[in-house]
């Protein structure tokens, strides 16, 4: 490996430092990181995080549908079945926002039994 052409700064030398330690030593755990990073605003309401997941799964679709053209063999089947199984999570999404029929049970084709 050759080394620096320049170098090192003290701050670049830093940012190194915090970089490996935010991956390779974290202070807090993840978690809590990502917590403070991404919070929900308390005003969401229930129909606007549902909208939004299913958003968010419609997209990790795409990503992954879009990866998987590239690929061939076990990634390409293992990446089609991250497709299959965030389809179905945004179906369990879908199904979750219709409402209940009164005194009617439904099954998960939502009709009734």
């Amino acid at each position: 490996m050759k080394p620096p052409k320049k170098p090192v700064t003290e701050s670049e030398s830093d940012a190194a430092r915090r970089a490996l330690d935010y991956y390779l030593n974290p202070a807090q755990p993840l978690s809590t990181i990502q917590h403070k990073i991404w919070t929900l605003n308390e005003d969401v309401s229930h129909e606007e995080i549902m909208a939004n997941a299913i958003a968010l799964l419609r997209c990790a679709a795409a990503s992954a549908h879009a990866t998987a053209a590239h690929q061939e063999g076990n990634p390409r089947e293992l990446t089609m079945a991250l497709v299959h199984m965030i389809e179905m999570a945004k179906a369990l999404l879908e199904h979750a926002e219709q409402p209940e029929p009164r005194g009617a049970e439904r099954t998960f084709e939502g009709k009734e039994r």
